[in-house]
């Protein structure tokens, strides 16, 4: 029987993803020297040859996509293994890495966790880390997050082999100060053309929905203020620098803690959201809890 050497081949699958033995030497730890003697020694046992030079890169030959499609679905399988493995009672607490999309409402975040902090049978140790997608399925596809949260579906042209698992969706609403909220609701929805509008940046989910859902309704707003930070943006608008939008399922809550009253429902505009995971099968027990309390109760 022929044995493959599944280090050589992590190294060599590092490498294959990240686009450089640089790269996976900064992913991996350790030293580029090491690295390529590593995928050397596997190129010799296999009699292939894997990668070659492209410019100042490095590509996959004939052969190494057709091992580093292998290479993706073993490791792929060692994480669902591992996650599985996780459920067993160990005396400690269960961890739970997650990364979070920096476009994604913290209050949104807080309601879709609840659930991990409320499991009684076993305490959770949650780690969270927050940033752009990219950089995010990175540590997702290394196994350092077990999940990414997001407000849209990765595609599957994405460099990162995962399945998305959707949540649920919301609705989007808009608030204002008390005065001008009071002002927007009449006549709303045409209310809100050319009145001063607080809106999250062009890059994200949401604002492209919104572009959309007012083109439809031929309004437009005049922008007063484009945000990233969305605590920052329901900040101006409780000062009643214009109006902005907001995810219909935490409308109370934003009433209550920013003094913003509702104007009206964008009809027809919704926003999903989604656990990122490089398992088909979801299996680590918080992640089920997460999933399965967003379906029933949060998103339903």
């Amino acid at each position: 029987m022929e044995w493959l050497n599944y280090h050589h081949l992590l190294y060599f699958w590092a490498v294959a993803r990240e686009g450089s033995i640089a790269k996976a030497a900064e992913v991996l730890f350790v030293a580029q020297p090491t690295i390529s003697t590593q995928i050397k020694s596997l190129e010799k046992s296999l009699g292939q040859k894997l990668l070659q030079r492209s410019g100042r890169g490095l590509v996959l030959t004939e052969v190494g996509q057709i091992v580093y499609g292998y290479a993706d679905d073993i490791f792929s399988l060692g994480q669902e293994m591992m996650s599985s493995l996780k459920q067993r009672p160990s005396g400690r607490p269960l961890r739970l890495a997650v990364g979070v999309v920096d476009s994604l409402p913290k209050l949104v975040t807080r309601e879709i966790l609840k659930p991990v902090f409320k499991r009684r049978k076993r305490s959770t140790h949650v780690i969270c880390r927050e940033g752009k997608i990219d950089p995010l399925l990175a540590e997702l596809a290394m196994h350092r997050l077990d999940i990414v949260l997001c407000n849209e579906p990765i595609r599957a042209q994405a460099s990162v082999k995962s399945y998305n698992h959707l949540l649920g969706e919301s609705g989007i609403s808009f608030f204002a100060a008390p005065k001008l909220a009071t002002k927007l609701k009449r006549g709303f929805p045409q209310s809100l053309d050319g009145a001063p509008a607080l809106l999250p940046t062009d890059n994200t989910s949401l604002r492209r929905k919104l572009d959309r859902w007012f083109q439809a309704n031929g309004i437009q707003p005049m922008l007063l203020g484009e945000f990233e930070d969305l605590a920052l943006m329901k900040a101006f608008a409780s000062e009643g620098h214009g109006f902005t939008a907001i995810h219909t399922v935490i409308q109370s809550e934003i009433s209550s803690s920013h003094g913003i009253k509702p104007i009206g429902d964008a009809e027809g505009c919704s926003d999903e959201f989604y656990a990122v995971s490089v398992e088909r099968k979801l299996h680590h027990p918080a992640v089920i809890a997460i999933t399965e309390q967003a379906r029933d109760r949060l998103f339903s």
